[in-house]
């Protein structure tokens, strides 16, 4: 299979590797002339086999993307397919489909997990979109995912949009349990009565009811920085969470966790916190995502 891929960021650029690792052919497309592999969108989709093409866009969500489907959908004919595998708003999926729609080119949203570590361990899916569609796809999923049972990392979770709406709660669960593991991180070394906080925390990774992937990464955060000396405690944040908020208030659906934890990363922006630096940390091990560096360091 031959796919085109745009945008060749810190996470296309490992799709693109793991792709081809798993036997599926890949052309891609960045602005970055020192990493893309044709000039432009025109030659990506020149060098894809006609009737068939399948282009996985993979770009910051809003404008960005809306504005590199436009071009596709001029560029592109009956037969052939897009996947929007970025954080896009899961609302704008359906007018990207109907856009695409009317040139016979059929779409796809993905929701992906797995930040910079995917290219080794590989991307939870969750994939919205007709069902030949998403069939017609299923060897670029199954090269992007996890090893083992295909239902254990990816999962056809509905139409267009509900790839992108599963990954917004996805990423509001996230916001919840970073906050959790941040918090309780504070009070271990507020309190001065434990003798070394990382070392407790890297005991609870096994054998305890809250080990999880995103413990382990703290534990390697403070164990590069052991009192996260070197992060200063500001956190961003990328939109999912307050996408999943907002829906929560529009279904009425109780999320104080998830809210509590969006309002924390505002807190951030405002006075030091080490528990928002903890998050700070985790954000930066799972995704690669910039920290700014403390004023001392």
């Amino acid at each position: 299979m031959h796919v085109g891929l745009v945008g060749l960021g810190k996470m296309g650029a490992n799709m693109r590797t793991r792709l081809r690792e798993g036997g599926v052919e890949v052309t891609g497309y960045d602005r970055n002339p020192q990493v893309t592999d044709v000039a432009d969108l025109p030659a990506l989709v020149a060098a894809l086999p006609a009737g068939e093409r399948v282009v996985w866009v993979m770009v910051p969500s809003g404008t960005v993307t809306d504005a590199v489907i436009r071009e596709l959908a001029g560029l592109l004919s009956a037969g052939d397919l897009v996947i929007d595998g970025g954080n896009s708003y899961y609302q704008d999926d359906q007018p990207h489909a109907e856009l695409l729609a009317q040139h016979g080119v059929d779409f796809i949203d993905v929701g992906v997990s797995g930040g910079v570590w995917g290219l080794t361990e590989g991307y939870g899916l969750m994939v919205g979109g007709e069902p030949a569609a998403v069939e017609r796809s299923m060897p670029v999923f199954d090269a992007l995912r996890p090893a083992g049972d295909r239902a254990d990392g990816f999962v056809h979770v509905g139409p267009v949009g509900a790839g992108h709406f599963a990954k917004m709660v996805h990423n509001g669960v996230e916001y919840g349990l970073m906050q959790a593991y941040a918090e309780g991180y504070e009070l271990l070394a507020a309190k001065g009565l434990v003798t070394d906080v990382p070392a407790v925390m890297r005991a609870w990774t096994h054998g305890t009811v809250v080990r999880s992937w995103l413990l382990d990464l703290l534990v390697k955060a403070l164990a590069q920085d052991p009192g996260l000396a070197r992060i200063e405690d500001w956190v961003d944040d990328s939109g999912e969470g307050r996408w999943t908020v907002d829906e929560a208030i529009d279904l009425a659906v109780p999320a104080p966790v998830i809210s509590a934890a969006l309002f924390a990363r505002f807190a951030s922006r405002q006075g030091e916190s080490p528990a928002m630096k903890a998050v700070a940390a985790l954000r930066q091990q799972f995704g690669g995502h910039a920290v700014k560096p403390a004023p001392s360091s």
